[in-house]
């Protein structure tokens, strides 16, 4: 053990280890506090609609329904509407605020999809529970359904992301009648803290999940679907997959899933402008249990037994894929190669949209793509 961690330092040193133990410390890196790296121009009065001048930007100019988190606290909805004010400039109409009172031009935000800032602003009354993970106490807000049904959702989160980014898709649910758990799981900022706070990428936080399962069960649940947002794809996928012989999980709606992380890393470091070989660098920092403790985790981490496209062939429950074309982070060929190896359970449903942003380009058609899919599931 010695030797092999004399000989990762002695890597460390020259430049293509350093690159890739720099790219593994990043994508595991703890939860940070958001980035406000947009800034607010202008707001104008036409009529009875207010405005909102922002810079032009792939997000800014993206059709579809966002909200706009302020470094201040406050948030800002927008509609699905662009206007033209010049080759830098769009703006934006104003749906709903945190208040009457705007934030001021010159504030910073953050472009986001998360467009519910809380369970009640996504009509939901939820009981907070906690559920026992082998990490410690996970909260969870639990969204009570109809009596009678026997099937449960259980919505997880991305990486970065929150519990509050799964409203979308509990609001499907809820209507269906099925009781809904949203869970937090180690690491997350909500969950409990583990370690050095860093990220598994879905391996060991998929053990939190399972117990969210196991405490649905113990509340009435003999059925169980599992919504995945992007790194939550993942956890689904996982504990799906090792709870197989319960027979427990019915199904899986996957949005902008993680089905392979190589691919994941590769598109990131494209995005990044990096060469598509600088990923390769990180993976022994992931996998290799003394370069992984270097790199700040417990230890290493299985990524081919997250690899969907290689175990395709062992993929055992039905799974519905929600994927935008224009997902520059997960991307949509991935998804497209899972369905066409297993159309036997695989359907997808593709958008004109970026990562984990399908619902907010068209809500009214993820909801119904989703609702249809589910009560097909039910009628079977």
């Amino acid at each position: 053990m010695r030797r092999a961690i004399a000989a990762s330092a002695a890597l460390l040193t020259t430049g293509a280890f350093g690159l890739g133990w720099a790219i593994a410390r990043k994508l595991t890196a703890p939860v940070g506090p958001r980035t406000f790296d947009l800034i607010l121009r202008d707001i104008e009065v036409v009529g009875d609609r207010r405005l909102l001048v922002l810079d032009r930007t792939r997000a800014t100019t993206a059709r579809g329904v966002y909200s706009l988190w302020f470094e201040t606290g406050e948030w800002v909805r927008v509609s699905n509407e662009v206007i033209d004010r010049g080759p830098g400039q769009i703006a934006r109409v104003i749906t709903d605020a945190a208040s009457e009172t705007l934030p001021s031009p010159e504030s910073r935000f953050s472009w986001s999809g998360i467009y519910f800032d809380s369970p009640a602003a996504a009509g939901l009354d939820v009981l907070g529970v906690s559920i026992n993970t082998p990490a410690g106490p996970a909260p969870a807000w639990l969204v009570e359904g109809k009596e009678s049904s026997a099937t449960w959702a259980l919505h997880i989160h991305g990486m970065g992301s929150s519990r509050r980014g799964t409203l979308r898709g509990v609001q499907v649910t809820i209507e269906l009648g099925y009781p809904s758990l949203v869970v937090s799981f180690r690491n997350d900022g909500e969950g409990p803290r583990t370690g050095t706070g860093r990220s598994t990428l879905g391996y060991s936080e998929a053990d939190d999940v399972e117990a969210a399962v196991e405490y649905a069960v113990e509340h009435g649940a003999e059925r169980i679907v599992l919504f995945g947002w992007s790194m939550g794809a993942a956890i689904a996928l996982r504990a799906a997959d090792r709870m197989r012989s319960s027979g427990v999980i019915a199904g899986l709606v996957l949005d902008s899933p993680v089905l392979s992380w190589i691919e994941v890393i590769k598109a990131n470091c494209v995005r990044s402008g990096l060469p598509v070989v600088v990923g390769h660098l990180a993976t022994p920092w992931w996998t290799i249990d003394p370069l992984a403790r270097m790199a700040g985790l417990q230890g290493g981490i299985a990524l081919r037994e997250m690899d969907w496209i290689d175990r395709a062939g062992e993929l055992s429950v039905p799974t519905l894929i929600l994927h935008g074309s224009r997902d520059d982070s997960a991307p949509i060929r991935v998804s497209d190669a899972l369905r066409d190896r297993r159309p036997d359970l695989v359907e997808m449903v593709s958008f004109d949209a970026g990562h984990t942003l399908a619902w907010n380009s068209d809500p009214k058609r993820w909801r119904a793509a989703v609702s249809s899919w589910l009560s097909k599931r039910e009628a079977d």
